[in-house]
């Protein structure tokens, strides 16, 4: 009798814990996601060149280097859905310049601006840059592109 007492009593514990879990679960994520969103806005202009240096020293697009970086206002947030970390992304405009004897020095269009996506990640205590950039895409088209991948996180 004891021994079905204690299982009934477990299975009960279990069922009150997933309750709480499930009513408290979204109260958690608000509050990660705004101290996110904070220290992004605190820490931007370290990012910022974190991203830039990162993304520069990678050697692509190859036979280019990285000339500027224009960072554009706000950052929007999502969820990667395989990991549940959040992830800024940002507008920027970047400048390239061909490397002497990279076999761009020939292409005119080396010179042009391009539009891109700068890709930060939350670990759930900063924010990190691989220096990845999605080329040709505004931060809600690589929403839209990764809609498998991640999810958008109001603001």
């Amino acid at each position: 009798m004891f021994k079905y007492l204690f299982w009934f009593t477990l299975f009960g514990l279990f069922v009150v814990a997933c309750l709480l879990w499930t009513v408290l679960r979204p109260t958690l994520f608000a509050r990660r996601k705004e101290r996110a969103l904070r220290q992004f806005v605190r820490d931007r202009r370290l990012l910022e060149t974190k991203f830039f240096e990162t993304a520069a020293a990678s050697g692509k697009p190859r036979g280019l280097a990285w000339k500027s970086c224009a960072f554009q206002d706000g950052v929007l947030l999502a969820r990667d859905r395989a990991n549940g970390e959040l992830v800024g992304l940002v507008g920027v405009t970047i400048g390239f310049e061909a490397i002497e004897g990279g076999g761009m020095e020939e292409v005119e269009a080396v010179s042009n601006l391009r539009a891109a996506t700068a890709v930060f990640i939350w670990n759930g205590s900063e924010w990190n840059t691989a220096g990845r950039a999605v080329f040709n895409l505004e931060p809600r088209e690589v929403l839209e592109r990764f809609r498998d991948n991640l999810d958008p996180v109001s603001a």
